[in-house]
């Protein structure tokens, strides 16, 4: 299998981090948390609790479409939010291979996790504005929905099956 570029996606909360870094790992690739590119500006207003515009998410989701490209030869594992299809948009003029990995879960599921963790700039009080943002993948764009309700085991070696098979469809 050729190195790939994954996203791994969905609202905050719902898993995408373990899942991204576990993914990296077993496809032996490097693994990145898009909320370390956010500007310093962007992390303050999520602490406190205000949603981001698309005029703040643009230069970040920059950062993450050239982090991607960077990327493109060596293959990587990205953990981003992704939420609109115009957001992935930016992310496929620079990595037009992207394989978009959408982790999917209730609303109560993810609160539950979000309520458990520490040392995340994003407050439970977000949740409903990214359920609302959320835009689903479409037939069109290149990916999966994994349903992340499962037990982490499970979640990663569904997505980890679907991207190997992604890869072996795209090689015939």
């Amino acid at each position: 299998m050729s190195a790939p570029l994954i996203v791994v996606m969905g609202v905050s909360g719902c898993g995408k981090s373990t899942v991204g870094l576990a993914l990296a790992d077993r496809l032996r690739v490097p693994f990145r948390d898009a909320d370390d590119l956010h500007p310093a500006s962007n992390v303050a207003k999520m602490s406190r609790g205000i949603p981001l515009t698309d005029e703040d998410r643009a230069p970040w989701l920059v950062a993450v479409g050239q982090e991607l490209a960077a990327h493109g030869a060596a293959g990587m594992v990205i953990a981003c939010s992704a939420l609109k299809v115009a957001y992935r948009d930016v992310l496929r003029q620079h990595a037009p291979a992207v394989l978009f990995v959408h982790l999917e879960a209730s609303k109560q599921v993810i609160a539950k996790r979000m309520v458990v963790r520490s040392e995340h700039s994003m407050p439970l009080a977000l949740l409903d504005s990214q359920l609302a943002t959320l835009e689903p993948l479409g037939p069109d764009e290149s990916g999966c929905s994994v349903d992340a309700s499962r037990s982490i085991g499970t979640i990663i070696a569904v997505a980890e099956q679907e991207v190997r098979a992604h890869a072996e469809l795209q090689r015939h």
